[in-house]
């Protein structure tokens, strides 16, 4: 991978030699190991399993030679546990958006609360994100189309390079960004060139009907303006801890759907042809099932047996893998919860795992938020509202309870937060106020 002091040896020399490095970056880049796991990420986010999709079966003959079994059943099952525990992790903390000590719209954007969760997101899934502050909000990049370059020495992002192209065929585009600005390049037919020089991040524009558009100052930000953001302390995609458990899951699930669709119809005895080998058997067995018939010599016999697959052993393997992989990705089964009535305490249980997880994701996008705060000049703070399954009964019962120990405008915000009509806050205590006029007044109108 190249690092920050690698593009500084570069950095004052000629434009050709400039591109030179900014291409072997991207192709170095998409070479390494955090590229592959980030991509390994988004396959199995979106439901494909890569180890069991490499999977073949292969038959073999009497002298030791291989060859592709096309006949038997061969399932390639894939779950999306990795995508449910992304995002019930997502909805969980970031599901309610983002609460900042000083009320008002922040300067990182109107769409910050959708943005971090792109960040969140992407992180978990990849490894790590990317979030530009582009004067007046943030723009998030995935791993796969961004090369950070990293200081050797304190470990900070110094600069990088942010690249798209939609097929090997196609033009290569990517954009250099440095401390004092950025700059655009092209890759087309084996060519490279330069599509817009190094600028300024924040440009200062006059305009008027006579002169139009003039741009008459060039800022930068104080730092560099892109900010990694991360899942976890170790850095790491969550696919990796639980990647192993979810790949036997998924091979053994598809291995039980082999051996029903096959086991559970016939298999067959040949007598008397010793000269048959594994290819002339699978010769035999596709005649069977494309023609439902197959002939034999005078003194060969052919006779059909049907078994049953074992399934015991299967249910109990999958049924405590799948417990495994809600173990190690500290996810909450939400299944448990749905069978039958359960308590406040137990959902509280049922959560500890996820909330231990979540803990540590809301630190490192604390720390997120508050670097790209610091570049974008903003002091405030940010909090988290969790969403989570409550037993409303319960805790309704508690605030009623407590409601003599409690002020008004408290007990009714409580309630209206369990029945998720929150923002009715103020509708409701402002007829509450109405109704108390009136007992006063007789039931004339409240005075303006």
């Amino acid at each position: 991978m190249k690092t920050y002091q690698d593009w500084l040896k570069y950095a004052d020399k000629s434009e050709q030699e400039r591109m030179d490095f900014v291409r072997s970056a991207i192709n170095d880049h998409k070479g390494g190991k955090a590229y592959r796991e980030a991509m390994a990420g988004e396959a199995y986010y979106a439901g494909e399993n890569l180890t069991i999709k490499q999977f073949e079966k292969w038959l073999y003959n009497a002298k030791g030679e291989r060859m592709p079994d096309y006949v038997s059943p061969n399932h390639r099952i894939a779950t999306r546990f990795f995508y449910r525990d992304v995002t019930q992790a997502n909805s969980v903390l970031l599901g309610n958006g983002i609460k900042w000590k000083k009320e008002g719209e922040s300067i990182l954007g109107k769409d910050f609360d959708q943005r971090i969760i792109d960040a969140g997101l992407c992180a978990m899934v990849e490894g790590c994100s990317f979030g530009f502050f582009n004067v007046d909000h943030v723009e998030i990049f995935e791993l796969r189309e961004f090369v950070p370059l990293f200081d050797e020495e304190d470990g900070g992002l110094k600069a990088g390079i942010r690249f798209w192209q939609i097929s090997d065929d196609k033009p290569l585009r990517a954009t250099l960004y440095e401390l004092d600005g950025y700059t655009e390049y092209l890759w087309e037919k084996g060519n490279a060139s330069v599509m817009q020089e190094k600028r300024s991040y924040m440009l200062k524009k006059n305009i008027s009907v006579a002169d139009g558009e003039e741009i008459y100052d060039f800022q930068n930000y104080p730092s560099f303006p892109i900010v990694p953001c991360y899942a976890n302390r170790l850095k790491i995609s969550e696919l990796i801890p639980i990647r192993s458990t979810l790949d036997a899951f998924d091979l053994i699930n598809s291995s039980y759907s082999d051996d029903v669709e096959s086991g559970n119809a016939l298999f067959w005895t040949v007598s008397n042809a010793g000269g048959m080998d594994d290819v002339d058997l699978v010769n035999m067995m596709k005649k069977i099932r494309d023609l439902h018939a197959f002939t034999v010599d005078d003194q060969a016999q052919i006779q059909s047996h049907q078994i049953e697959a074992p399934y015991q052993g299967r249910e109990a393997i999958l049924d405590r893998l799948e417990k495994q992989l809600y173990k190690d990705a500290m996810a909450l089964n939400t299944y448990d919860l749905a069978n039958g009535a359960v308590t406040a305490t137990q959902i509280q249980a049922a959560y500890e795992p996820l909330n231990e997880k979540l803990d540590e994701y809301e630190a490192q996008l604390i720390t997120f938020i508050k670097r790209l705060l610091l570049i974008a000049g903003e002091e405030n703070d940010a909090t988290f509202d969790r969403s989570m399954v409550v037993n409303k009964t319960e805790e309704i019962q508690a605030v009623v309870q407590s409601a003599m120990y409690l002020d008004q405008e408290y007990v009714t915000e409580k309630l209206l937060s369990i029945f998720g009509d929150k923002d009715m806050a103020e509708v409701v205590k402002g007829r509450m106020d109405g109704e108390n006029y009136s007992r006063f007044t007789g039931g004339g109108k409240k005075a303006e």
